[in-house]
């Protein structure tokens, strides 16, 4: 368990030196304002076959990339516990083009709104200088989609993740950090998987925190229920 009281994300990595270890303090401040912000207007996701079936087909297309192979494990093993499809994407939208499409479309059919109109432009991701505007607005663009997503059916989403109480699937941990590396890449920034891992960690840990007391409730009541009918 985190200091803090949230959940521990898989087990993750030592930073190296001089590498992005965390959200820098201004950027978790926005975003936590942001996420109390959606977790005061969030509803019933209206459930869809047409988009349901348009999220399945993004990812078969995102798995059928060769350069996308070494995901198809994961994102396997996510599909297996159940994690909602759209939630997946979101991840993947950082890096895929159509996985970002989906998402978008999924935001403004339920939301009536995208990361683009909910992005603060103002906050910085990593010390100064390390990304340019572009690439720094990207990952802002990203957190949020993930936040937006998260907040549309967030104990759902979590207790999928997470084994336990106190503990999330490292899954959604690996997956975020090779998805972060191949951004990082195409932004030519060359950067070891153990390098990314604590950034991958902080931005899952920025997007769930605060829905994690509701989800850990409801996983205890499931719990609960399961032993008074066995």
């Amino acid at each position: 368990m985190s200091e803090s009281g949230g959940i521990d994300i898989g087990a993750p990595g030592e930073g190296i030196a001089g590498a992005p270890e965390q959200l820098s303090e201004d950027a978790k401040q926005r975003f936590a304002a942001a996420a109390a912000a959606m977790a005061q207007i969030r509803r019933e996701e209206k459930r869809s076959k047409k988009r349901d079936d348009q999220v399945a087909r993004t990812i078969l297309q995102f798995l059928a990339k060769d350069n996308y192979t070494h995901l198809f494990l994961l994102i396997s093993r996510l599909v297996a516990r159940d994690c909602p499809s759209v939630f997946i994407l979101a991840v993947l939208s950082l890096i895929d083009e159509g996985s970002y499409l989906a998402v978008q479309d999924y935001l403004q059919e339920t939301l009536q709104k995208t990361a683009k109109e909910a992005v603060d432009e103002n906050t910085s991701i990593l010390k100064a200088g390390t990304l340019d505007a572009e690439s720094n607005r990207a990952l802002i663009e990203w957190i949020t989609r993930m936040q937006m997503v998260m907040a549309l059916d967030p104990e759902r989403i979590l207790m999928t993740l997470m084994i336990d109480e106190k503990n999330i699937d490292g899954t959604i941990l690996q997956l975020t950090t090779f998805v972060l590396q191949e951004f990082f890449l195409k932004n030519g920034k060359d950067a070891p998987f153990e390098n990314i891992q604590p950034l991958a960690g902080s931005i899952l840990q920025t997007v769930f925190e605060h829905f994690v007391a509701a989800a850990r409730k409801r996983l205890l009541e499931s719990k609960e229920k399961e032993n008074d009918d066995e």
